[in-house]
């Protein structure tokens, strides 16, 4: 990246917090939040000659894999969060360090210092980068990479484990496939998404990881989906949990 590039990344990483504030205060009706995708079914009900619809979008199943510090962990053990994931491997010559780099940005744009010392908070979200050469990327391997990128191991997973699982995960449940543009092949799964759910695992977006305006993009639905949290539970941001 240029000068001019990097300087507009390191802007779009603050919206998030500044995004919360403004959003917070702005009136329901000017709040858009990101879309849902991926409809499980519509229920229709009719009560005293009202018809309502309301529909079920689909949760993004549970998966269980290693992460880099040799800890057996799920999805679905991630609570109340915002989860922001993506796939890569530790040999790649290509995206995958541009994607690592630019992630750990992010993760740190929700850090603050605490009696002098820089905390990176947990309590908003949960980044995952899921390995797509898992026979290859041991605990070890991922441990190395995550150290050499300045990975915050308590909300950053970087995952292995079987083959077939993860791809499976990512093409039937995160349904890259269907990115338009995206051309994912089922045998190598080699993207530069970033996939955003929502904290009952509903996919609400995918982001260009390389691009500052896709990656800005970004950073403001974390924003909004924070938000939507907030309206639902009262928490306060940068505080340890």
């Amino acid at each position: 990246m240029n000068r001019k590039a990097v300087a507009a990344l390191c802007i779009a990483l603050l919206i998030p917090v500044i995004c919360y504030y403004v959003l917070k205060a702005a009136s329901d009706e000017a709040v858009v939040m990101p879309r849902r995708f991926y409809v499980d079914s519509v229920i229709t009900k009719t009560v005293d000659g009202k018809t309502t619809t309301d529909t079920v979008w689909h949760k993004t199943e549970n998966i269980t894999l290693v992460n880099q510090l040799g800890d057996t962990v799920s999805l679905h053990d991630i609570q109340n969060k915002v989860i922001v994931a993506d796939f890569f491997f530790t040999r790649c010559p290509s995206i995958c360090p541009l994607l690592t780099k630019n992630m750990a940005k992010l993760q740190q744009s929700f850090s603050h210092y605490n009696e002098g010392r820089k905390v990176i908070d947990s309590s908003i979200v949960r980044f995952l980068s899921f390995s797509i050469d898992p026979e290859r990327d041991s605990v070890l391997a991922l441990k190395k990479y995550a150290d050499k990128f300045g990975v915050d191991h308590d909300n950053w997973w970087m995952l292995t484990g079987n083959k077939k699982t993860i791809y499976d995960f990512a093409l039937n449940e995160l349904k890259l496939g269907l990115v338009d543009g995206e051309g994912v092949d089922s045998s190598f799964i080699h993207t530069q998404k970033f996939v955003l759910l929502d904290k009952d695992y509903v996919v609400r977006g995918y982001y260009n990881g390389l691009d500052t305006t896709s990656l800005a993009a970004l950073a403001k639905d974390i924003g909004l989906l924070m938000l939507e949290k907030d309206r639902k539970k009262k928490f306060n941001i940068f505080q340890p949990q």
